[in-house]
Order: structure tokens, then C-alpha cells, then sequence
């Protein structure tokens, strides 16, 4: 799920429609009510949050200690201008990125997939990593299941190390596909994630006793 403030309605509801159609759940807030959701929303709750996208609003600059006080997200800054000094400001504030607008929305999906698997890799320096009796290692090997190794098929293991290293969190199906097969694969449709996922939680099941993929709609997927 991705957060656009805005001080214009017209702009968080036009992002809103642009991630929707690229299947990405989206919510617009204005500054106040954006400022009331993030201290009160639940941890879990924001936990699903992809990112959170600023445009121009006043005292923006005080969003990303805001923000970091209760998420670990990517906070990207949008201006309207090209202009060395604010973009500075911005970085000082703690933005993670800046971007100018017009920007498309696919644009913005790639730079946050990108700094996610910056992070991944820093999180993975331990190279594995164990939730209940699934083990997951991030060096190509097969993960162990029940204390015992699993073979699957490099598709289904990409997307067990997907939901593993996003544990405890909502993860779109859109956001499995590009992580599987990259943002930008016009070849193949997001569809067939559904058919990947249901194959590993058929193994998982039959190995463990119970299924450890939750799926919802609009939410996604997670393993606990």
C-alpha cells in the first residue's frame, strides 16, 4: 500500500486512480489527516505500507520524523519545481528520494523496489533467515521445511524468500510478480502468481499440517 499527501484532493485521488491501475493499493490524505492516521493507525496497518509520497504541502518537512517514529517505509518527496535548494532541504529533512513531477506511477514503484532490495540486503547479511519451521537461505539453496530440505522450483523458492523476508507484512500480488519477474516483464501476467503461490502452499500444507500463507483481497499475501 502506498500514502500520498497532498494539500489538493484532485492530486491524492489522481494517484490513488494511477496505482490502482497498476494494481497497487493507494490511500490520499491531506496534512491533518494524515498527521491523526499515522499516530493512531495500528502497527499492523502500517507495517503494509510500500512507501509514503509527499507533495507540496506546507511544513512537509516535518513528515519523515513523523513518519520514522512509527515506520520504517521509504518517504519520497515530489516537487512541482526543479530547485537545487529545496531538494537539499529535503534530503536534511530525511527523505529518501525526490522526485519531479510529472512522474509515473511505474517510476516511482521501480525506485522504491529498488531501495527495498538495498535493504533486503543489508537485512540478509545473516543469509537466512527462520519463521516457525520454514528456514529460508538467500544463497540459491533450497529452504528447509519441518527440518527437512525442500525442493521447489526456482519460481515458487523466489517468491517463499519474498514472503519471508517481508514476514509479518502484506505483500501484493503486484509486488510478488515484480520481485519474481521484474517490473517492467510485459511478457508474462501478473496471474500467473496465483498459480505459483497456490502450488507452494499446497507443498507447505502437506509438509506442515497447515497452510503459513494468509492471502486477502486487496491485501495480499504474508507467512507467519
Amino acid at each position: 500500500m502506498y500514502i500520498v499527501i497532498d494539500d489538493r484532493v484532485l492530486v491524492t485521488e489522481g494517484y490513488q486512480s494511477l496505482f490502482t491501475g497498476e494494481g497497487v493499493p493507494a490511500i490520499g490524505f491531506t496534512p491533518s489527516r494524515f498527521q491523526e492516521w499515522v499516530e493512531d493507525t495500528s502497527a499492523d496497518h502500517l507495517n503494509s505500507v510500500e512507501a509514503f509520497l509527499i507533495g507540496d504541502c506546507a511544513e512537509r518537512s516535518t513528515f519523515p520524523t513523523m513518519i520514522r517514529r512509527r515506520s520504517q517505509a521509504p518517504v519520497i518527496a515530489m516537487n512541482e519545481a526543479s530547485s537545487l535548494e529545496k531538494t537539499l532541504e529535503l534530503f536534511a529533512a530525511g527523505v529518501d528520494d525526490v522526485v519531479r513531477k510529472p512522474v509515473h506511477v511505474r517510476e516511482i514503484l521501480a525506485r522504491v523496489n529498488a531501495m527495498q532490495r538495498r535493504a533486503e540486503k543489508r537485512r540478509s547479511s545473516d543469509e537466512e533467515v527462520t519463521v516457525g519451521e520454514i528456514k529460508v537461505h538467500f544463497d540459491g539453496s533450497d529452504p528447509e521445511v519441518a527440518g527437512e530440505l525442500m525442493a521447489l522450483p526456482r519460481r515458487e523458492r523466489r517468491i517463499l524468500e519474498f514472503l519471508m523476508r517481508h514476514r509479518g507484512r502484506w505483500v501484493t500480488k503486484t509486488q510478488v510478480f515484480n520481485a519474481v519477474y521484474g517490473l517492467f516483464d510485459a511478457e508474462v501476467d501478473e496471474a500467473v502468481v496465483e498459480s505459483h503461490v497456490s502450488k507452494l502452499r499446497k507443498k507447505l500444507r502437506a509438509k506442515l499440517g497447515y497452510d503459513p500463507i494468509d492471502s486477502k483481497r486487496y491485501l495480499g499475501y504474508t507467512i507467519s
